[in-house]
């Protein structure tokens, strides 16, 4: 307890706020107010496990609080104006840390919006590289396409000149020929052949890209395709140990789609199937296609097979599988225009294949292709 003892005008002062600001420091206050003096007592329970209040300690207690006793006010107002410079020494040196701070905030932040504004200069100049680099090509795919069509268009008229005299030197009303002569007119005739082929592929090919192609959509009937498809095969077939297999659709099977693209599609495949196959089974079969309304065309063989690393390069302009044969020959270019008109026809072209097990082609054509939309022309 803490007893204070005040003059009587204190009675009132310390009725109001002063005396409940006092009063939530300690645990109980008695404010007793004479005539003469008026008596503050000032309670506070010592903590638990405090040291019990012996005289001694309470003797000691009295000397330390009598020489903390206050000053003077002016001794008041010297160690407040001291506490208050420390105060301001130390907001003046955060201050100084924060405009620091700034300092290297700003400097990191001028060297980013360098670094992205440079970046940003690359990026425009590698965009303009790209431009530049793909117009080049555009122009020169124009050009190559350009050139395959005149030139193809060009030879088509003497290889068919060349085709029909070798016919004519052929011909039984013709004069006979010796056997070395039928022989070499015979090797002109397959070359020339094989050239008319050739020509015709690379004219197709130019065709496809250069976007000339438009497909005819018309309603197609699978079942009549099929076998025009069977006779046209056989008669390519030229080895016995060859077997042709073509699968007769249901009836009433049919697709939107271009009848002579497909059927060219078609045909090729069943060439390359029976050209790059001995022995064994060379076959076609329509199903519906799995998980969407259409049709799956599967053309299969048992032929010398494709290693899986060349799935995807056999779809290139005259690429052709290493290692073949004599008599296993072609222009490389017979695949990738049958892609690009199954593309054009709205479907796709898959391959299955491993060396000694045979080639599965299968043709996916949806029932009603979307045809591709109008070019819009710019009204302003």
């Amino acid at each position: 307890m803490v007893e204070i003892v005040a003059g009587p005008g204190a009675t009132a002062v310390l009725a109001g706020d002063p005396a409940a600001a006092a009063g939530r420091l300690v645990h109980e206050m008695e404010v007793d107010g004479g005539e003469s003096t008026t008596r503050v007592r000032l309670f506070r329970r010592l903590p638990i496990g405090a040291a019990p209040l012996t005289p001694e300690r309470i003797a000691a207690l009295r000397v330390e609080l009598a020489g903390n006793a206050p000053g003077t006010p002016l001794d008041e107002l010297a160690v407040q104006n001291r506490e208050l410079m420390s105060a301001l020494d130390e907001v003046r040196a955060q201050r100084d840390e924060l405009a620091e701070t700034n300092q290297g905030v700003m400097a990191l932040y001028n060297e980013l919006s360098q670094e992205l504004e440079e970046t940003n200069r690359g990026v425009v100049a590698l965009y303009n590289e790209l431009d530049e680099r793909s117009a080049q090509l555009k122009a020169a795919s124009e050009a190559k396409s350009r050139f395959l069509a005149n030139v193809s268009h060009e030879l088509r008229a003497p290889v068919t000149a060349v085709i029909g005299l070798t016919r004519l030197l052929a011909d039984s009303g013709s004069d006979p020929l010796t056997g070395e002569q039928a022989r070499h007119v015979d090797l002109i005739r397959g070359s020339a052949t094989d050239l008319l082929t050739l020509v015709n592929d690379l004219l197709d090919l130019a065709k496809a890209e250069a976007g000339r192609l438009e497909p005819a959509w018309t309603e197609v009937d699978l079942r009549a395709l099929f076998g025009q498809l069977r006779g046209t095969a056989r008669a390519v077939i030229t080895r016995p140990e060859v077997q042709l297999v073509v699968a007769d659709p249901p009836t009433g099977s049919a697709v939107t789609s271009d009848e002579a693209l497909l059927t060219q599609v078609l045909r090729n495949l069943l060439t390359n199937a029976i050209k790059f196959t001995e022995r064994g089974t060379v076959s076609m079969e329509l199903r519906a296609a799995t998980g969407q309304d259409g049709w799956e065309i599967e053309v299969a063989d048992t032929g010398i097979g494709i290693p899986p690393e060349l799935h995807q390069r056999i779809f290139e302009e005259f690429y052709q599988v290493p290692g073949s044969s004599s008599g296993r020959t072609g222009t490389g270019l017979g695949l990738p225009y049958a892609q690009r008109l199954v593309t054009l026809l709205g479907g796709s072209l898959h391959l299955a294949s491993e060396p000694g097990k045979g080639s599965v082609f299968t043709v996916v054509l949806p029932s009603r292709p979307m045809p591709p939309a109008p070019a819009q022309r710019d009204e302003g």
